[in-house]
């Protein structure tokens, strides 16, 4: 239990799958879904501060950077494409929108995007933590809901594929360690036994 709680919190701040991910993975393995949804709520909102203060400047940094420009620039720009998304529909309910866009658990929202999103408008770092928190809550609400149901948005499907095929596998490994421990002990049981040999009695003299 404890090792998929822990693999619960690390999916969570992976960025794209984050609850999407991690909370179908809990409930594909049986975790307790409040317990699923504390842990990945915890580890989803852990990289907010240090996403909003550093990422922009380490991806403005790397983005020309031979190996790692590409996937840089990926992110800065989809964090500067939803940012331009947000101004441009939500107006002054921009917080209001960053939460939704948080909220809803599709391809491409998240708050690592929403977060870097706020990030590079320059919005308020309380005020847009408070709507990213907001908006993780409503997702991992969401995630919870459609992971007892069997669906996911994404990624989750796939988790409980992986979870299926595992649960198979450990049940197939383990009904093929007891019979390997049947024979082994069938074996040890025939080689300790001694074979006893019953001698015949000994021919009676005859006197004559």
């Amino acid at each position: 239990m404890f090792k998929h709680c822990v693999i619960v919190f690390f999916v969570s701040m992976v960025p794209l799958i984050e609850l999407r991910g991690a909370i179908p993975y809990g409930v594909a393995f049986d975790l307790p879904l409040w317990l699923t949804y504390l842990i990945a709520i915890a580890g989803n909102m852990l990289p907010v501060p240090i996403i909003y203060f550093f990422a922009r400047k380490v991806l403005v940094w790397g983005k020309d950077k031979r190996y790692i420009g590409k996937f840089f620039t990926f992110c800065l720009e989809k964090g500067e494409k939803a940012g331009r998304k947000l101004q441009a529909k939500a107006g002054r309910g921009l917080y209001w929108a960053l939460l939704l866009f948080v909220g809803i658990p599709l391809p491409g929202t998240g708050a690592w995007t929403g977060t870097l999103a706020a990030s590079l408008l320059d919005m308020d770092f309380k005020k847009s933590t408070l709507a990213c928190a907001a908006g993780v809550l409503l997702a991992g609400a969401i995630m919870g809901g459609l992971s007892l149901l069997g669906v996911s948005a994404f990624g989750g499907e796939i988790c409980l594929a992986i979870a299926g095929h595992l649960r198979y596998n450990v049940r197939v490994i383990s009904a093929g360690l007891m019979e390997l421990v049947d024979v082994v002990d069938s074996k040890s049981t025939a080689g300790d036994s001694v074979p006893v040999r019953v001698r015949s009695p000994a021919p009676k003299k005859r006197h004559p």
